[in-house]
């Protein structure tokens, strides 16, 4: 059985900082493009930045650009969100997940359709 497991989230003062984990079990997914989604209480789920198999290319929603930076390390089968500059709206619970497969277009990336693991989510409360 697959499962993604997510930590490094915690309470933070805004314009701190906190770096996520995602640690896949069951099997790697070391060739598929991985994604970090969040969801805020009363959102929906929405997406905040994917990295593809080789970390070549990295997709970011706008309003973490410049402030979050997501990375991979395929020897450990770990994907980083490095996240900087917090503030009070980026208060959510945390996902990973893994893309179902390669796409050729990158824009899919951008929606929960792509993805088919998911992890049980990490909350992260950024204080004002």
């Amino acid at each position: 059985q697959v499962h993604l497991v997510e930590s490094g989230g915690g309470l933070v003062q805004a314009g701190g900082s906190l770096r996520l984990s995602c640690a896949p079990s069951g099997r790697t997914f070391s060739s598929v493009t991985m994604g970090w989604f969040r969801q805020a209480p009363g959102k929906e789920r929405e997406f905040v930045a994917a990295i593809s198999w080789s970390g070549g290319n990295t997709y970011y929603v706008d309003s973490v650009k410049g402030r979050f930076t997501i990375s991979r390390d395929n020897t450990k089968n770990t994907v980083y969100l490095q996240m900087n500059s917090l503030k009070p709206e980026d208060t959510a619970v945390y996902y990973c997940a893994a893309a179902r497969r390669q796409y050729s277009s990158g824009s899919i990336y951008y929606t929960a359709t792509a993805y088919a693991y998911w992890g049980q989510g990490t909350q992260v409360t950024v204080s004002s």
